[in-house]
């Protein structure tokens, strides 16, 4: 493969938003000019590895729906194994639809790093982009920090996407805020980062992208074109033959760059943290440690649902109004990884002396079940938390919920329970027993 060297540009990110260590008006931080690839340090420890004879590397892949797709993810692992045809790479496919970096940092220890990768590629730009920046800081970092505290040799590079409704910032010359916000940790560590969406921006630009459409199959169909591109068909994701290349160009265009950045290889050291609030202590625990009333049953692994998300080893189920799950934590973060579908009900989560509160499990797209988060407590402050969740005996009005997004319940039985399926629990902390 030839390689160009690209021309670099540092962008140095004002440090005047941290005061304390916390972050502070990070909402109000500078958005970051728009740029294919900052390099900083490079991939100094993987580029060597790839160099040694019979060398078998590991990729890491953590990310939303984008990199879930057979797209960028698989075409880039493809790209390494052309470049380097010496080298045996596998894949460690940690991308998981609809979720972002809060979520990615629990999951990062078992689903990547417990694999012991080379290299991680990290994408979380799209589903980030409501995220608070504060909170994007906090989960960023808290990446950066496990996987180096784990894996002190292996190499991170955040990745970019876009969609139609984030591309905003980018048509004037800068990042969209999540990205930006992801910059400042990518800076303070020495990451390279690759927006990979640098030249579908261009293409909106100038007017000759289409960013949802199906792709033409007909003569007649393309010629209606006019000889614009389709990016999706959806605004969001790519069709793996047309944005999704352009994805992949964006990483082979940036490798030349990234080379020439490189250091010697030398394990990563951790300094001090942008924010001492850091996810860095992020853990994943089954949630059969906490205490459980006798109804909360653990689901057969041929069970239709444990057998469908195989991320969780053991699924719990509740079925009956007035179970509880409860557990004591130190930390400041409280979530619940659980399944979510037509049968869920809601719950009432107490967390210490606070008032209780009613949550709905089922939402608008309950029409299916999926994945889901239900947070406890975030931002709060150190020492011990006392949680308890009970199961309602009553349900939601999932005929209303549903008429938010025009959807409606087509066989309804299948709506008729109240259930709860949690799986992990997500801690900033540490349980306490």
């Amino acid at each position: 493969m030839k390689f160009f060297r690209l021309n670099l540009v540092v962008v140095v990110l004002s440090t005047s938003i941290f005061l304390g260590h916390r972050v502070c008006n990070a909402a109000e931080a500078p958005l970051v000019a728009a740029q294919e690839l900052h390099a900083r340090q490079g991939m100094g420890n993987f580029l060597a590895k790839t160099a040694k004879p019979g060398a078998e590397l590991k990729v890491g892949y953590l990310g939303g729906s984008i990199t879930a797709q057979a797209g960028w993810r698989v075409k880039s692992l493809a790209l390494l194994r052309k470049t380097f045809p010496e080298v045996k790479f596998t894949e460690i496919n940690a991308a998981l639809g609809g979720t972002g970096s809060d979520l990615g940092v629990f999951r990062v220890q078992p689903e990547v790093l417990d694999l012991k990768p080379d290299l991680l590629f990290v994408e979380f730009a799209v589903n980030d982009g409501g995220t608070a920046p504060e909170q994007i800081i906090r989960s960023m970092e808290g990446i950066v920090r496990k996987t180096w505290s784990a894996l002190p040799e292996c190499d991170i590079c955040f990745v970019y996407t876009v969609t139609e409704a984030l591309v905003g910032p980018m048509l004037e010359g800068n990042f969209p805020r999540a990205a930006s916000t992801m910059e400042i940790v990518a800076d303070h560590y020495g990451i390279p980062t690759i927006h990979m969406g640098m030249e579908v921006a261009r293409l909106a630009k100038e007017g000759t992208l289409l960013w949802k459409a199906k792709l033409p199959v007909s003569a007649e169909e393309k010629a209606a074109l006019e000889g614009k591109f389709v990016f999706a068909p959806d605004s969001v994701h790519p069709h793996v033959d047309t944005g999704h290349e352009l994805y992949l160009q964006a990483i082979e265009r940036s490798l030349p760059g990234v080379r020439a950045a490189s250091k010697p290889p030398q394990p990563h050291a951790l300094g001090a943290p942008l924010v001492v609030d850091n996810y860095e202590t992020a853990r994943m625990l089954p949630a059969a440690e906490a205490t459980l009333s006798a109804g909360f049953k653990a689901l057969e692994p041929k069970d239709p649902l444990a057998a469908r998300f195989v991320r969780v080893k053991t699924w719990l189920a509740a079925r009956k109004g007035g179970e509880t799950l409860s557990f004591k934590f130190r930390g400041t973060r409280a979530a619940i990884y659980h399944v979510v579908g037509p049968d869920v009900g809601q719950v009432i989560v107490t967390l210490d002396d606070k008032p209780p509160r009613t949550v709905p499990l089922f939402d608008a797209y309950c029409t299916y079940q999926r994945l889901s988060t239900l947070v406890i407590g975030s931002d709060l402050p150190e020492g011990v938390h006392t949680v308890k969740i009970e199961l309602s005996a009553e349900l939601p009005d999932k005929e209303a919920i549903l008429s938010k997004r025009n959807e409606k319940m087509d066989h309804p039985e299948r709506f008729s329970g109240g259930a709860f399926y949690p799986g992990a629990l997500l801690l900033a902390g540490e349980l306490v027993k």
